[in-house]
């Protein structure tokens, strides 16, 4: 069973303030937990396989391809908000 001052430690671990009611309550219910665990522990999963999913699914994603743009320079400038200067596109002071 644990002690309320091992409880203690666990939460400053974690960054969980805990109340003297709190200490008091989740001492029983961890060292409970703890107890499970132990009880786990006896279960012999040696021929069983490691698991990291269980409903079948697969990756949905797509190998990255990389596409040439299909617009040309002058196309992106001239759809672009900001104002163009010299083919360049013009960076505007900060507003303060």
């Amino acid at each position: 069973m644990l002690d309320e001052k091992t409880v203690r430690h666990v939460a400053k671990l974690a960054r969980i303030s805990l109340t003297d009611a709190e200490v008091a309550k989740f001492t029983p219910q961890l060292s409970q937990v703890l107890d499970y665990v132990e009880i786990l522990k006896e279960v012999d999963t040696k021929d069983v396989p490691e698991t990291s999913q269980v409903t079948g699914l697969k990756d949905i994603f797509q190998k990255d391809e990389i596409e040439r743009s299909k617009a040309s320079r002058e196309e992106l400038l001239a759809c672009s908000e900001l104002p163009v200067d010299s083919k360049q596109v013009r960076v505007m002071p900060a507003i303060k």
